[in-house]
C-alpha cells in the first residue's frame, strides 16, 4: 500500500513537471537566441536607420543579439510577407511603415499578407512628414519652379521613390492629381539608392522622409523645396509647406509617413508586452528623443490598442486617397 502511494505521488510530480515545462519555456523568453529585426527596405532608408538605432539597445536590454535583416522590394511587401510567415515566437520583429501596413493593401490585389490580420502591433515609433528635395545643383528653387518645368517637359520631371506604393510615390501622385501636372515616377528598392540618384542629378526630384533627407540637406548635397506637413518643421524652419506654395489646388496638401514595429500574429501576449515596454524605454531616452526630433520625426506614445486603432484609420484614409487619385501599380 505504501509502495502504491509512493508511485502515485511520483506520477503526480512527474505530470506536474511536464505541465510546467511549457510555461517555464515560455517565461524564459528570450533564451539568448538571436532576434531578427526585418527591415522590408534597402539599407540606408528611414526604417533601416531606426531599426539599427533601436535594435542595438534592445539587444542589450533583453540580453541577446538583435540582427537587422534587409529584405527590400515592392514597397515593403516582400519583407513584410516573409515576416508574416515567420514563427510567432518573439524572435522576429518587423519594421513596418505607412507603406507596408496602410497603403499596400489598396494597391496590390494579391498582397501576400494582411497588414492588420497578419501582425500584432508592438510600438509606434513616430510620425514624420516627407520633404520634397532636388539636387543642390538643380535649377529649381521653389515648388512653382518645379510645376512650371514639369508642364513644359514631355512626361514631366522624374521623381524617385523607395518603391511603387511607398509614401514617397503617393506624395508625388497626390501632387500630380491635385495640381494637374504630370510627373514620371521612378521606383527603387529603398530610399538609400533613390536619394543618391537625386543627389547626382540622374533624377530630377524626390519626396522623402526627413530622417533620410535631413543629413543630405544639412551637408549641402540636397536642396529642400517644401515639407508635406500642415505646419513648418522646427528642424527646418526656413522650408515652406506645400500648402504655402501659393498654388490654390495645394492648400490642403498633407502627407505623413510613420514608422512602427510589428510581430507576427500569435506571438504570446507577455512577449509583445515585454517588447513594447523595452522599446518604449529606449524611445523615451532624452538622446533618442533628440535624434528623432532632429530627423523631423514626431515621437509617438501609444499603447498597443491605440496603435491598432491608428493603423486601421490609416488603412481607410489611404484607400480613399488611392481611389480618388486613381493610383495604379505599374
Amino acid at each position: 500500500m505504501q509502495r502504491r502511494t509512493l508511485l502515485q505521488s511520483a506520477a503526480l510530480v512527474a505530470a506536474g513537471t511536464l505541465i510546467a515545462l511549457p510555461a517555464m519555456a515560455q517565461s524564459a523568453w528570450p533564451t539568448g537566441k538571436t532576434i531578427s529585426y526585418v527591415v522590408p527596405f534597402a539599407a540606408g532608408g528611414t526604417t533601416d536607420t531606426l531599426g539599427r538605432l533601436i535594435g542595438q539597445q534592445l539587444g542589450t536590454a533583453l540580453g541577446t543579439t538583435v540582427v537587422v535583416e534587409n529584405k527590400g522590394g515592392a514597397a515593403g511587401s516582400i519583407g513584410s510577407e516573409a515576416a508574416a510567415r515567420s514563427a510567432p515566437d518573439g524572435y522576429t520583429l518587423l519594421g513596418g511603415t505607412v507603406s507596408s501596413h496602410a497603403i499596400n493593401i489598396s494597391l496590390y490585389p494579391k498582397l501576400g499578407y494582411d497588414p492588420i490580420k497578419s501582425f500584432s502591433p508592438v510600438t509606434l515609433i513616430g510620425t514624420n512628414p516627407v520633404v520634397l528635395v532636388v539636387s543642390a545643383n538643380s535649377p529649381y528653387k521653389t515648388l512653382k519652379d518645379i510645376l512650371a518645368a514639369a508642364k513644359g517637359k514631355q512626361g514631366g520631371l522624374s521623381s524617385a521613390s523607395a518603391g511603387t506604393g511607398s509614401s514617397q510615390h503617393l506624395a508625388v501622385e497626390l501632387l500630380a492629381y491635385k495640381s494637374g501636372v504630370k510627373f514620371t515616377h521612378i521606383p527603387y528598392k529603398g530610399s538609400g539608392p533613390a536619394i543618391q540618384d537625386v543627389i547626382s542629378g540622374q533624377v530630377d526630384m524626390m519626396f522623402d522622409t526627413t530622417v533620410v533627407a535631413a543629413p543630405h540637406i544639412q551637408s549641402g548635397k540636397l536642396r529642400a523645396i517644401a515639407v508635406t506637413s500642415s505646419k513648418r518643421l522646427a528642424s527646418m524652419p526656413d522650408v515652406p509647406t506645400v500648402a504655402e506654395s501659393g498654388v490654390a489646388e495645394l492648400k490642403d496638401f498633407e502627407v505623413q509617413s510613420w514608422q512602427a514595429i510589428f510581430v507576427p500574429t500569435g506571438t504570446p501576449t507577455p512577449v509583445v508586452s515585454r517588447l513594447h515596454d523595452e522599446i518604449r524605454k529606449i524611445l523615451a531616452q532624452p538622446d533618442m528623443q533628440t535624434r528623432l526630433k532632429g530627423f523631423g520625426m514626431e515621437p509617438a506614445d501609444m499603447n498597443v490598442s491605440q496603435i491598432a486603432t491608428f493603423q486601421k484609420a490609416e488603412v481607410d484614409k489611404w484607400a480613399q486617397v488611392i481611389k480618388a487619385a486613381n493610383i495604379k501599380v505599374d
